[in-house]
C-alpha cells in the first residue's frame, strides 16, 4: 500500500510540475522540452528531494523516445523517403560526421579527455532535438516546405544513426561485460535482418490486423493495436541488442501508406506526450547540479562552442547545397542545440567506463543549456533571416491598351476567368496588389500590373472608360454597393461583374448596379448537389427541378436578409429536412 501510495504522490508532483513549468516556459517562448528538464531538476533529489528514484522512472519515460520515432516514421510513406533519399542519406550523413568529428576535437583539446572519451561525448553533440525542432517547424507551419523537409532530413538521419553511434560506444567499451556482447560487424547484420523482418511483418501481418479492427469498428483496439505494434517491434531491436527507437520508426514507416495512419497517429500521440515528458523530467531529475555549480564556466564555454561550431558547418552545408544565406543561417541555428538522443548515448559511454558520472551529468547540462539557448537564438536573428519584403518597385502600372475586359484580383478566382476569356480572343488587363503573386504569374508568362484596382483614377488609367467588361475577383468583399455606383457612373459602357465570398458579401453589395455577382462557392455546391442527385438515380429534369427549387428558395431568402439586414430573415425558406411531396416552391 506504501509502495502504491507514494507511486500516486510522485505521479502527482511529477505532472503537476512540470505542467506549471511548462505552461510558463510556453508562455515566454522557450519551448516544452526545458520545461519538463527544469521541472525535474526542481523536484528531484538535487534541489527539492521530493522525489527520487529517477532511473527507473526513465526506464519507462524512454518509451516516449521510441513512440516520437513511431509518429515520426507514420508520416513518412517509402515513397517520400526515396524522394528525400538526397537529404536524408547526403546532407544528414555528412552533417552527423562533419559535426561529430568538429565537437570530439573540440571536447579533446580542451579538456584532457581521452581519445575514446572524446569521440563518445563528441558523436551525441552532433544530433539535435527533435523534440525541440519538429514542434517549432510545425508551429510556423514550415514543416512541408523544402527548408522543413531539410531540417527534417537531418533529424531522421541522426535518429538512424544512434544504432551505429551505439556500435561504436559498444566497440569502444572498456566494460568486461560489452566485450563479450556480438562485434560491431554482427550488430549491422542484425539490423539488416531486423529491418527486414520488421518490413515483412508490417505487409503481412500488421496491415491484416488493422483491416480486421477497422472492419470490426473497434476504435479502442486502435490504441492496442498501436502500441503493441510500436512495443513488439521495439522488443525485437532490443532482444537483438540493437535500437528501440529505429524498431519503432520502422514499423511506423511500414503503416505511413495505410488507411489507418491518422486513426494511430492520433491514438498514440498522448501516450507520446506524456511519455516523452516524463523522460525529461526523469532526465531533469538526474542531471547532478553540484557538478555544474562547480564547473559553470566550463558548461557555459562548451554549450557556446557547441553552438557555433554545428551551426557554422550546418550553416556552410547549406550555402554549398545552394540554399540562400538566410535559409542556411536559420538551418544552421535551427539545429545547432545537442538533443535528447544526447541523453541515452551518455548514459552508454558512461556504463562502457568511457566517462565518469560526472562528465555525463556536464555534458548532460551543455545539451539543456544549448537547447535553451535555440528559441532565443531564432528571435533574436528573425528579422535578418526573414525573407525581404517583395517590393512593387520596378512593377509596372496598367495603361490604356485597348484591352475589351479588365480582370481585378489574379488569384484562384481570377485565373480561371481571364483565362476562359482569353482562351476566345478576348484582350484583357490583369491587375492586382500582391507583389509576390505577380512575380509568380511572371514565371508563367502572365503579364499582371501592379495596383488597387477598386480605385476610379487606376481604372481610369488601366482603360476602363473603353472596356466592355469590369470583372472584380478579388479575395474577400472589398467592394460595397457604393463604391460600385461610383464605378458604374465613372464607367457606364462597362459592364460590372463581381466575386462575392459569401452571403453577407451579397448583402453588402444589394442595390448595386452589377450584372452579376458569382457567390464563391455557390455554384460549385450547386455542382455537387446535381453530382449527387444524378447517382441516386433520379432524371435530368427531376434534377433540373430541384435545382430550381433551391436557387428560388435562395434568392428569396437572401432578398428577406437584404431587405430586414437580418440574418435569420427567411429561415423558413431554408431546407432543414426532406422535403415531401407537394412541398417543393
Amino acid at each position: 500500500m506504501e509502495q502504491g501510495t507514494s507511486l500516486l504522490r510522485d505521479g502527482f508532483l511529477l505532472l503537476g510540475s512540470g505542467l506549471a513549468f511548462v505552461l510558463l516556459f510556453r508562455k515566454l517562448g522557450l519551448g516544452a522540452t526545458l520545461g519538463y528538464l527544469v521541472a525535474g531538476a526542481v523536484v528531484g533529489p538535487q534541489v527539492l528531494g521530493l522525489v527520487g528514484d529517477a532511473e527507473s522512472k526513465m526506464g519507462v519515460a524512454e518509451l516516449g523516445i521510441t513512440l516520437l520515432l513511431f509518429l515520426v516514421g507514420l508520416e513518412l510513406s517509402p515513397s517520400r523517403l526515396w524522394r528525400m533519399k538526397r537529404d536524408i542519406f547526403g546532407f544528414g550523413l555528412l552533417q552527423v560526421v562533419l559535426c561529430g568529428l568538429a565537437v570530439a576535437a573540440i571536447v579533446w583539446l580542451f579538456t584532457g579527455f581521452t581519445l575514446a572519451a572524446a569521440i563518445a561525448l563528441g558523436l551525441p553533440l552532433a544530433l539535435s532535438s527533435t523534440a525541440q525542432v519538429l514542434p517549432m517547424l510545425q508551429s510556423a507551419g514550415r514543416m512541408r516546405t523544402p527548408f522543413g523537409e531539410r531540417a527534417f532530413s537531418v533529424l531522421l538521419f541522426q535518429d538512424l544513426s544512434i544504432v551505429p553511434m551505439i556500435t561504436i560506444v559498444a566497440a569502444l567499451s572498456r566494460n568486461p561485460a560489452d566485450q563479450m556482447g556480438p562485434p560491431g560487424w554482427l550488430l549491422a547484420v542484425y539490423t539488416v535482418v531486423a529491418i527486414t523482418g520488421l518490413i515483412l511483418a508490417g505487409r503481412f501481418i500488421l496491415r491484416p490486423l488493422f483491416m480486421l479492427i477497422g472492419n470490426l469498428g473497434e476504435r479502442e483496439m486502435f490504441v492496442f493495436a498501436g502500441l503493441f505494434t510500436v512495443l513488439a517491434s521495439a522488443a525485437v531491436m532490443e532482444s537483438l541488442g540493437l535500437s528501440t527507437a529505429l524498431g519503432a520508426f520502422i514499423a511506423g514507416v511500414m503503416l505511413a501508406d495505410s488507411p489507418y495512419r491518422h486513426e494511430l497517429e492520433a491514438d498514440v500521440e498522448p501516450f507520446r506526450s506524456i511519455l516523452l515528458g516524463l523522460f525529461f523530467l526523469s532526465i531533469g531529475m538526474v542531471l547532478d547540479l553540484h557538478a555544474i555549480a562547480e564547473r559553470p564556466l566550463f558548461v557555459v564555454a562548451m554549450a557556446a562552442a557547441l553552438i557555433v561550431a554545428k551551426a557554422v558547418i550546418i550553416g556552410g552545408m547549406a550555402l554549398v547545397a545552394r540554399m540562400n544565406w538566410r535559409g542556411a543561417l536559420a538551418l544552421g541555428l535551427l539545429l545547432s542545440q545537442g538533443g535528447e538522443f544526447g541523453f541515452v548515448l551518455f548514459a552508454q559511454a558512461q556504463r562502457a567506463y568511457l566517462i565518469a558520472p560526472e562528465a555525463a551529468s556536464l555534458f548532460g547540462a551543455v545539451v539543456t543549456l544549448s537547447m535553451a539557448t535555440t528559441p532565443f537564438l531564432m528571435m533574436a536573428t528573425r528579422r535578418l533571416r526573414a525573407e525581404a519584403a517583395p517590393s512593387a518597385d520596378g512593377l509596372e502600372t496598367p495603361n490604356q491598351d485597348g484591352a475589351s475586359a479588365l480582370v481585378v484580383g489574379y488569384g484562384r478566382f481570377g485565373q480561371t476567368v481571364a483565362q476562359m476569356l482569353m482562351g476566345q480572343n478576348v484582350s484583357v488587363t490583369l491587375i492586382d496588389q500582391d507583389v509576390e503573386m505577380i512575380q509568380v504569374a511572371g514565371t508563367f508568362g502572365a503579364k499582371v500590373y501592379y495596383g488597387d484596382g477598386t480605385r476610379l483614377d487606376l481604372l481610369r488609367q488601366a482603360g476602363a472608360a473603353d472596356a466592355q467588361l469590369l470583372l472584380f475577383c478579388m479575395d474577400g468583399d472589398p467592394l460595397d454597393a457604393d463604391a460600385v455606383r461610383a464605378i458604374a457612373n465613372a464607367f457606364p459602357d462597362a459592364t460590372i461583374f463581381i466575386r462575392a465570398y459569401d452571403r453577407r458579401a451579397m448583402i453588402k453589395l444589394d442595390g448595386a448596379p452589377y450584372k452579376a455577382v458569382v457567390r464563391e462557392v455557390y455554384e460549385s455546391a450547386i455542382c455537387m448537389g446535381r453530382l449527387a442527385l444524378g447517382e441516386l438515380g433520379l432524371d435530368d429534369e427531376a434534377i433540373n427541378n430541384g435545382e430550381a427549387d433551391y436557387r428560388d428558395r435562395d434568392g428569396e431568402r437572401l432578398r428577406r436578409q437584404a431587405e430586414s439586414g437580418d440574418m435569420h430573415a427567411g429561415d423558413d425558406r431554408m431546407i432543414v429536412r426532406p422535403v415531401a411531396k407537394g412541398e417543393c416552391g
